[in-house]
């Protein structure tokens, strides 16, 4: 998409207080390991291989066109921002305005990538509910809710939250983004087309109900 503006999705933040509704899971040790779960389900035990992550982030929005390619070195935190006509480097450790602002790109997408994992490297910066049942936005289906909210300060985008809905296998099947954590859904869609890769499970493609918006990847390498 030539002049779309994707979808900013939440950094590191603190949290805040946190209120558990009626259908909640009350007994906190059966819930107290959820993150962990969900992440875990998705391969996020097999994280600590990883050199290097490749992936072209891709929107469509009717007939327009959005992409962008990164390279990611975990260990050490090495970022490759590739867009048409520009190649930008640079470092966690030390970046500039210009840096500051295409990481800014880069935590949105590599949130939509590894979602599943955020929740581990996030675990001390959010508050979350887990709901046991609870009608999937777009299925409709009976499945189990995870809510996780950010705090109001900190990070790109501070206070956001966000609904997981999974089975029994805690393989997330759809979400919704809810902004500054308000009420009503920012936006709602699908994980499906899971590739495994070097023990990662990952969600190539998230699209509304009716397909009208497509975020995807593709040329995921994981070294």
């Amino acid at each position: 998409m030539k002049k779309i503006v994707p979808f900013a999705l939440v950094v590191f933040v603190t949290t805040t207080s946190f209120i558990l509704t009626k259908k909640v899971v009350k007994n906190l040790t059966q819930e107290e390991g959820i993150l962990e779960k969900v992440a875990n389900a998705h391969g996020f035990q097999n994280w600590g291989n990883v050199k290097e992550i490749k992936f072209t982030f891709n929107v469509d929005r009717d007939t327009s066109h959005f992409e962008r390619t990164w390279i990611w070195k975990p260990r050490t935190n090495d970022i490759t921002a590739i867009t048409p006509g520009k190649t930008l480097t640079y470092n966690w450790a030390d970046m500039d305005s210009v840096a500051y602002k295409t990481n800014g790109g880069f935590i949105n997408d590599k949130f939509w990538l590894l979602a599943p994992f955020q929740l581990q490297w996030d675990a001390d910066n959010v508050t979350h509910e887990h709901i046991l049942v609870s009608e999937a936005p777009i299925s409709k289906k009976p499945m189990q809710k995870l809510t996780i909210a950010y705090g109001s300060e900190g990070g790109y985008t501070p206070g956001d939250a966000y609904d997981f809905y999974f089975g029994e296998d805690y393989i997330i099947r759809e979400w919704v983004f809810r902004k500054a954590n308000q009420k009503e859904p920012s936006l709602i869609t699908s994980f499906e087309t899971y590739e495994e890769t070097k023990g990662l499970k990952v969600a190539t493609m998230h699209q509304t109900g009716d397909g009208s918006f497509k975020l995807y990847f593709t040329g995921l390498e994981v070294k």
